[in-house]
C-alpha cells in the first residue's frame, strides 16, 4: 500500500501533471474529476483562474438520463455536454489535464 493511501497518491500524481499542464485563454486546461459516484468537468484559464464551462452527472440536463448507467456512458454524456458548452462560448482547442488518473485512451 501507498504511504499515506491511494487518495494521497493521486494527489501527488495530480501535482506532477499540474506542474506541466497549463491552461491559456487560447487553449483552456480541462480538468476531470471522478468521484464514487459521479464524474465532474471543468474547462479552466488558469491565467485569470476563472473556470470557463463546468458539467458533470449532477446537472439538471442530464441527471435524469444518467440513473440506471454505466460509468463510462455517464462520462460521455457529460463530455457531449461540456464539449457543447465549450463550443457555445467559442472554446475550440483544450489541454487535458487527467487529474492524477490513468489516461485509457
Amino acid at each position: 500500500m501507498v504511504k499515506g493511501g491511494v487518495r494521497a497518491a493521486r494527489i501527488r500524481r495530480h501535482a506532477r501533471v499540474r506542474a506541466k499542464v497549463a491552461g491559456t485563454a487560447s487553449s483552456p486546461r480541462l480538468c476531470v474529476f471522478r468521484s464514487l459516484n459521479h464524474i465532474y468537468a471543468q474547462v479552466i484559464d488558469d491565467e485569470k483562474g476563472h473556470t470557463l464551462v463546468m458539467a458533470s452527472t449532477l446537472d439538471p440536463e442530464i441527471k435524469p438520463g444518467v440513473n440506471g448507467k454505466a460509468k463510462s456512458a455517464r462520462a460521455g454524456l457529460v463530455g457531449t455536454l461540456v464539449a457543447k458548452r465549450a463550443l457555445d462560448k467559442g472554446i475550440k482547442q483544450v489541454v487535458f489535464d487527467r487529474g492524477g488518473y490513468k489516461y485509457h485512451g
